[in-house]
């Protein structure tokens, strides 16, 4: 079964530059593009952002994790819409960084869209959701110890993009690959928590 057109990563990409329309983009605006019933979009649009350039900036992926968190947390409750604080949603990035970010995941979500399709659907629903959700939880929660650590931030935010696009699109496969990259995540962390002790 093939993708609908608002299942695509071309798709968010297209949101997230409609939202850079001023010198500024906050965490409100890209909400008032995706919607504010929209979790799992809202999840995929954070961990994109953190897998482009982005994720340099410092703060980005702690603000980020908190944000993924309630969001998530939020979703596990039951509630329809999502609420976030004010300073939350109030945060901004330059307009033209957005626009750059978007600008190099173009290529790669291109050769994402391409390749899914609806597979595995028991990793995608059910009790598998839920375990899925804690899952990208758990890596989130890893990143703002592994802030200043390059690539890291990459790393954790690629195995979330993989897991909320694999239950986006209903493709196991892509929620499989999701927990392969947070397990070497959490691997290297440990590694370097061991290391610093």
């Amino acid at each position: 079964m093939t993708l609908t057109e608002d299942q695509t990563l071309g798709h968010l990409l297209d949101q997230m530059d409609m939202a850079a329309d001023g010198t500024e983009v906050s965490v409100q605006d890209v909400l008032d593009q995706i919607g504010d019933r929209s979790i799992m979009p809202v999840v995929l649009v954070i961990a994109l952002a953190l897998i482009s350039p982005l994720s340099g900036i410092p703060g980005v992926p702690t603000i980020s994790a908190i944000i993924i968190l309630l969001i998530i947390g939020q979703s596990l409750a039951g509630r329809q819409h999502l609420w976030l604080p004010g300073f939350l949603r109030n945060r901004c990035v330059r307009a033209d960084r957005m626009e750059k970010a978007v600008a190099f995941l173009r290529r790669p979500a291109a050769w994402v869209d391409r390749r899914s399709a609806v597979r595995l659907r028991i990793l995608t629903s059910g009790p598998w959701r839920f375990v899925t959700l804690i899952a990208c939880m758990v890596v989130a929660m890893i990143w703002p110890f592994l802030e200043l650590i390059p690539f890291m931030t990459t790393i954790g935010a690629t195995a979330v993009a993989f897991m909320s696009f694999g239950l986006l699109t209903r493709d196991g496969l892509y929620v499989l690959c999701g927990y392969g990259v947070g397990a070497l995540l959490i691997g290297l962390a440990l590694v370097l928590f061991k290391a610093a002790i």
